[in-house]
């Protein structure tokens, strides 16, 4: 860029054409010849100046940063928002939840020492990916967790999962604990996400796991088990649940919280300290 700059210095000035010697070449021409080339030679030499230093210009204004670009900071320097998390050295917020409750549905000895308290939403991918996941852990440990399945439909995502969390009370109104897990699981597996189940394949499934169809279905049309649906909702709000699947270990006075369809070997790693 300097050497742009520069470069004029060597293009003869105005001046110096205007103030040559009487005898160069220049005098073979007339007067008036001679003043208008001369005028030519001052216009060529000061556009050629104009033009390197608009060129000078041009270049080193590329070079700074445009508008658009002073307010994007570099990923290695932008401010990072601050997390939604509490800093490590302040208190946790205090987690109200029950353990084991008679209406509750659970998956393993309900005499284990250990609790995985979990809050789904059957329309949630991320339920549907976990909760094979869940039951895993139950099974590993063998009578040690047990697992706690609770409802915690996201209704404003998911417009159909507040009335399949009844229908799964209904299958464990005919079915008891066992009815409700074979009908969970068949739900889980087979049906759609977001909102893509067809209600009327919610009776079919009663049948293919072995309940009774038409019972099913008034249960079912009844809206009988809205209120427990929407009184565990509470329970995972005042919990702590922000979304789904939200866990919670139970271990004594211990209340840990697993947000998230974290893996097996997350859970793992948690709850093999607690194992006495």
């Amino acid at each position: 860029m300097d050497e742009l700059n520069n470069q004029p210095a060597s293009v003869p000035s105005a001046s110096s054409v205007s103030s040559a010697p009487t005898n160069q070449p220049m005098n073979k021409f007339s007067p008036k010849a001679s003043f208008f080339m001369g005028l030519g030679a001052g216009f060529f030499v000061i556009c050629t100046i104009g033009f390197f230093v608009l060129l000078g210009v041009f270049l080193t204004g590329n070079n700074k940063p445009s508008s658009a670009q002073a307010v994007v900071t570099p990923p290695a320097t932008a401010p990072v928002a601050p997390s939604a998390q509490a800093p490590a050295d302040a208190p946790a917020a205090p987690i109200s939840v029950k353990g084991y409750q008679k209406d509750d549905h659970v998956y393993g000895d309900v005499n284990a020492p250990i609790t995985l308290v979990v809050f789904s939403d059957t329309e949630c991918p991320f339920c549907k990916r976990f909760h094979p996941t869940m039951k895993q852990v139950v099974d590993n440990y063998k009578g040690k967790v047990n697992l706690v399945y609770r409802h915690f439909p996201l209704a404003q995502l998911h417009s159909k999962a507040p009335k399949e969390a009844e229908a799964t009370e209904c299958a464990a109104e005919l079915g008891g604990n066992a009815g409700f897990w074979k009908y969970l699981d068949r739900l889980m597996e087979i049906t759609p996400s977001n909102d893509g189940l067809d209600p009327a394949k919610l009776p079919e499934i009663a049948k293919e796991v072995g309940l009774d169809q038409k019972k099913f279905e008034d249960c079912y049309k009844s809206g009988k088990y809205a209120a427990k649906v929407s009184a565990q909702e509470n329970e995972g709000l005042a919990a702590g649940a922000q979304g789904t699947p939200y866990g919670i270990i139970l271990a004594g006075d211990q209340k840990i919280p697993v947000p998230g369809a974290v893996p097996f070997e997350q859970l793992k790693a948690t709850i093999d300290p607690l194992i006495k």
